[in-house]
């Protein structure tokens, strides 16, 4: 009996404990555990205890090697007192117990000794950094090749002044600024605006399991005391099936995109952290095709395989991050054999010209000898090539032939007639004459869904609102699916009245997304507080502490002061305006945009000389803009200096020949002193640029009339006052 109970006792024992588990407690604990680690990121080295397999496969890998300091087993480059001149400038690389250093002397004549203190990658380059003042570390120019075993210059031919926004020592060059978020894992940038230094910090040095995976503290503790299948999900980032999943992950460092929080969480959607660079011409050629670095995911947004759900991981490996074949394999997992046939792609099998990616992925070679392909998937458009000089893929190969023959040649194979493409709507909306057919056009292209959502938010920012009409396209555009759309709509219509304004943002500062919510935001700064109070005030405070948060984040670069200078621009905020655009001029002397808005401040301040300066500063940066003479000419009005003001319009306008508010204001100033033909002849030239401009027409009307014009004067207001009541 005795024998009977002890056993049935310990069957009782066993039942409990293994029932303990499921227990909601156990979940609620792992909740509210505490964190021994920062942020709870713990490190790779757990995570290999139970992931041996993909630990391997990242080992060794791009992202494991992405950042590390500098010693015997991960410097590459040759430090065994070589000498070398590029560029003109001299380098001497020495190593000194353990230590890798280098000697400079730059083109200015100035020299100095620095000590490399991490490696920055490893194939097809290496880069290295150096630690400076106020927590800085940035990128040192010369390179090594792992390749060819050599040390070269990344912007070849470049002779860089060592005060150049360019050169290794300034922003553009800065690793806590440019580079560090995405090679290493849980980084804070930390930056003080005020003093314009870091405090940056990390959890670890390379891009490891929690880069993508998020912190596994939590999940650690799961792992060792729960162990059910139902919480996992709630205690790190697991990598969904979808795409959308893993768009939010890969991309945030696979993109150009400006940051709209303080540090990046792993998992987070994508429009919640960072506005996308879209298809600018700045960056890409007319037709979307990659010119500068887009870092891959700009152009994937472009194409049809991200249309149909395509994956990062359907080609890549996530973990060794190669693809996973080097042939048309890799394609042909999803397409069928007969695009690997001749009578798809004309050329004899197994040749270059038989690869899908040399027709459909052509490349660029960035960093000197880094060469990436255009993620855009797109068909060879040789005759877009006739029409507007954009690249492609056949005469990239055939570089003996033309343009024009590789159109013709097309049109043998495949016939007159080629698929419709978002980009013969990207290349109408870049260009300057954009006729009346081609305007509705672009106004039903940016609505229609079966475009990319990228493409149709470029055409929006590239695009003018002259008409009711277009006015209507872009409101539509504002409840469209896609975060990046809503935006552009938003920024498009800065130009309507403060009214609108706020009528249009109080719809969308409570947008599920948070890239639309700033935009809103922005639409109404400046706007007086009355104004404004028609809108839900927890909702705008939120709006705007968000806006605010983009600024400040983003104020280590020369175009994140710009912004933040011209936010407390609009906000009346004047001083801290000057003080912001002072910084980005200091970050970056070549930021053009900078030199109209601090000359305004000053003037705003009754610094006339200051804005004079600023503004015959920026004539000598760049003597072929017109835009600085015009603002000249607005101060020397008003200090009546009328002459010296009309010299400037008159140079402003040689200078930039559709320059027609430069035009107006010279036949104003001509109207105003009784100077009517010059007048009349100048504002119908502007009138020729921009014909629907209304006050134009007025001007021109009232010129008439001082000439004994009356019939002509009478219909132009006849027509306006038409306009007027519509």
């Amino acid at each position: 009996m005795y024998k009977k109970l002890a056993f049935w006792i310990i069957g009782l024992l066993l039942l409990s404990a293994c029932n303990s588990k499921p227990k909601q407690s156990d979940y609620v604990a792992i909740d509210q555990l505490e964190l021994k680690h920062k942020d709870g990121f713990v490190g790779d080295s757990q995570c290999m205890e139970c992931h041996k397999g993909v630990y391997d496969d990242w080992k060794g890998s791009d992202h494991d090697l992405a950042m590390e300091v500098a010693n015997d087993s991960t410097v590459l480059g040759d430090f065994n007192d070589v000498k070398t001149v590029i560029d003109g400038v001299s380098y001497h690389f020495t190593k000194d117990n353990g230590k890798f250093n280098v000697h400079i002397k730059e083109i200015d004549g100035s020299e100095a000794d620095y000590e490399i203190t991490y490696t920055f990658g490893v194939t097809p380059l290496q880069q290295y950094l150096i630690d400076f003042d106020r927590g800085r570390k940035q990128v040192l120019r010369v390179t090594w090749d792992s390749d060819q075993n050599k040390w070269y210059h990344q912007y070849a031919g470049d002779k860089l002044d060592p005060h150049d926004w360019l050169h290794w020592t300034e922003t553009a060059q800065n690793w806590n600024t440019m580079c560090a978020e995405c090679h290493s894992t849980n980084l804070e940038k930390d930056y003080d605006v005020e003093t314009d230094s870091f405090n940056t910090t990390y959890s670890v040095i390379n891009v490891s399991c929690e880069s993508c995976h998020g912190p596994a503290e939590r999940h650690v503790y799961w792992a060792e005391h729960v162990q059910d299948s139902i919480h996992t999900e709630n205690m790190y980032i697991i990598p969904g099936n979808s795409q959308f999943s893993q768009m939010n992950m890969c991309a945030p460092c696979h993109s150009r995109r400006a940051r709209l929080t303080e540090k990046m969480i792993p998992g987070t959607h994508y429009e919640d952290q960072y506005m996308l660079q879209n298809i600018s011409s700045d960056f890409y050629h007319g037709d979307g095709q990659i010119e500068d670095e887009d870092y891959v995911y700009g152009s994937f947004l472009q194409s049809k395989m991200h249309h149909e759900g395509v994956r990062c991981t359907d080609c890549h490996d996530p973990h060794t991050l190669k693809v996973k074949f080097q042939d048309n394999r890799l394609c042909l997992q999803c397409h069928t054999s007969n695009y690997n046939e001749p009578s798809h792609h004309f050329h004899e099998k197994d040749t270059d010209g038989s690869r899908c990616i040399n027709c459909h992925m052509t490349g660029a070679v960035y960093m000197g000898n880094d060469y990436r392909r255009d993620h855009s998937f797109r068909v060879p458009r040789p005759d877009q090539s006739v029409a507007y000089g954009t690249p492609n893929a056949c005469t990239q190969c055939h570089q003996d032939k033309s343009d024009k023959w590789a159109a013709d040649q097309v049109v043998e194979w495949y016939g007159p007639d080629r698929p419709d493409h978002f980009s013969d709507q990207l290349l109408i909306s870049n260009k300057s004459d954009i006729s009346t057919q081609e305007r509705k056009q672009l106004d039903t292209f940016i609505n229609n869904l079966n475009y990319p959502a990228i493409a149709r938010s470029t055409v929006i920012e590239n695009i003018n609102i002259t008409t009711r009409e277009q006015f209507e396209a872009i409101l539509k555009s504002l409840d469209d699916p896609s975060p990046m759309v809503r935006y552009s709509a938003l920024q498009k219509l800065r130009q309507v009245s403060p009214q609108d304004r706020v009528s249009i943002a109080a719809k969308h500062l409570n947008d599920t997304t948070r890239l639309v919510r700033i935009g809103a935001m922005q639409l109404v700064s400046g706007i007086d507080a009355q104004t404004l109070s028609a809108i839900d005030q927890t909702t705008l405070s939120k709006a705007r502490n968000e806006l605010e948060t983009m600024m400040f984040t983003n104020a280590d670069f020369s175009t994140g002061r710009l912004q933040l200078g011209d936010y407390y621009f609009q906000n009346n905020d004047i001083d801290n305006a000057i003080k912001n655009y002072e910084m980005a001029l200091k970050k970056d002397s070549l930021l053009m945009p900078v030199y109209s808005n601090l000359a305004t401040a000053y003037s705003l301040k009754g610094n006339t000389n200051a804005a004079f300066n600023t503004l015959n500063t920026w004539m000598k940066k760049e003597p072929k803009a017109g835009r600085p003479y015009y603002l000249r000419a607005l101060l020397n009005f008003e200090l009546k200096q009328n002459d010296a003001a009309v010299s400037d319009l008159i140079k402003a306008i040689q200078l930039d020949p559709t320059d027609a508010r430069s035009m107006y204001n010279l036949s104003t100033y001509y109207y105003q002193n009784k100077q009517y033909e010059p007048a009349e002849k100048i504002i119908a030239k502007a009138l020729k640029i921009q014909p629907g401009n209304q006050d134009f027409q007025y001007l021109l009307a009232l010129i008439y009339r001082e000439q004994g014009h009356i019939e002509e004067s009478d219909m132009i207001m006849s027509v306006l006052k038409g306009q007027l009541n519509q």
